[in-house]
């Protein structure tokens, strides 16, 4: 047992605190993992506000990269002094997922067994519901070995830390959800950290078009620096109508691909009318459970063809993707160090958290020292 710093929400809405906690020593399949950075997501703040579930108190950070410590018994694919970035799809190997050899749709994935519990005060050996399996906002943490996914440790921690959940949304929206090839349309609404991602994943496999949609000019500016070939301020300019105009050629009626990061009705509409006919449209954006398919005449999702996709944590095998673009990044060919638009403290991640949702920053990622 192993006590250490964390950052964490003890009710909902409540500001966060940085409080002590207790780590177990690892127990049969799980792993220790001396965290160096981890991104400060819109899922720590959705679970901050209760908006994933109640089962607070919530160790908040998922997007963490670190070095394994120690390992428990049984574990093969870590050791310790790997250099590892975390993921949440510890594929199980056993779900009709995995067994059709599909495993990046795993139904089963693999968190610690052991929990984490609060170290000090009145509350003191309550135990934490780490964020997505993982709780990284912490000098260590407790998680499943399969949710280790070695890559080259030559990589900058803040950067490819982030693979571990928006960056790889993103860009597995792309590659692996939306099939981006060379000569492609895509259209990407909403220029947050995912759909930056999104854009740069476009670029990345050789999409002709890459058309960025948002209503902040300094998110659409920045999108064309991450790989945009246009861009439509929607706060101007009808977002479908823009998006039709600038796909145009040889007939086109839209997009090949249009991929919605925001995670709204009207904004998911919005991609399904800018696609072209047998377009495809990917929802990335996360809603919220109360959030509706908006009211569409079926004959136009019938005459329209193509295909309606949702991807879930980009379509991403984590032992497959992870390495490569870890791999990518060290060869100058994505650029993951233009998403870490700070690196900040443990006890920063309140404020980050605002930048956040002001659209002051793609990431802003927690450096832990030592």
């Amino acid at each position: 047992m192993q006590q250490v710093k964390a950052v964490v929400a003890m009710s909902k809405d409540a500001p966060v605190e940085v409080v002590t906690i207790n780590v177990p020593d690892p127990g049969p399949g799980e792993a220790v993992v001396k965290v160096q950075a981890c991104g400060v997501c819109h899922t720590d703040l959705h679970y901050r506000q209760g908006g994933i579930n109640d089962e607070f108190p919530f160790l908040l950070g998922h997007e963490a990269a670190g070095v394994v410590e120690a390992v428990g018994e049984g574990v093969t694919q870590v050791a310790p002094g790997d250099f590892v970035v975390l993921n949440w799809r510890a594929v199980c190997g056993e779900c009709r997922a995995c067994e059709r050899g599909e495993p990046q749709y795993c139904f089963a994935t693999h968190n610690a067994t052991q929990k984490m519990t609060l170290a000090e005060g009145e509350h003191a050996g309550t135990e934490l519901t780490p964020a997505l399996g993982i709780g990284a906002f912490a000098e260590k943490t407790l998680v499943a070995a399969g949710q280790c996914t070695k890559v080259d440790p030559a990589a900058r921690p803040a950067a490819v830390g982030l693979l571990g959940c928006g960056v790889m949304a993103g860009l597995g929206a792309a590659i692996n959800t939306g099939n981006v090839t060379r000569g492609r349309t895509v259209a990407v609404i909403g220029c947050g950290g995912v759909g930056m991602a999104a854009i740069a994943g476009s670029a990345l496999a050789g999409a002709s078009k890459v058309v960025a949609v948002d209503i902040d000019p300094r998110k659409l500016e920045q999108a064309l620096a991450m790989g945009a070939t246009h861009t439509v301020n929607s706060a101007e300019v009808d977002a479908v109508e823009g998006i039709k105009a600038i796909c145009s050629d040889h007939g086109a009626e839209g997009a090949d691909v249009v991929i919605e990061a925001v995670g709204r009705p009207e904004t998911w509409k919005q991609a399904f009318y800018a696609r072209d006919l047998a377009g495809t449209v990917v929802l990335v954006g996360v809603p919220t459970p109360d959030m509706k398919v908006p009211d569409l005449p079926l004959i136009d999702v019938f005459g329209r063809g193509g295909s309606l996709k949702s991807s879930w944590y980009g379509d991403c095998l984590p032992s497959r993707d992870f390495p490569m673009l870890t791999d990518l990044y060290l060869q100058g060919r994505l650029d993951l160090d233009a998403f870490v638009s700070e690196e900040i403290g443990i006890d920063d991640v309140e404020a980050a958290f605002d930048k956040m949702h002001h659209g002051d920053v793609l990431r802003s990622v927690v450096v832990l020292e030592g």
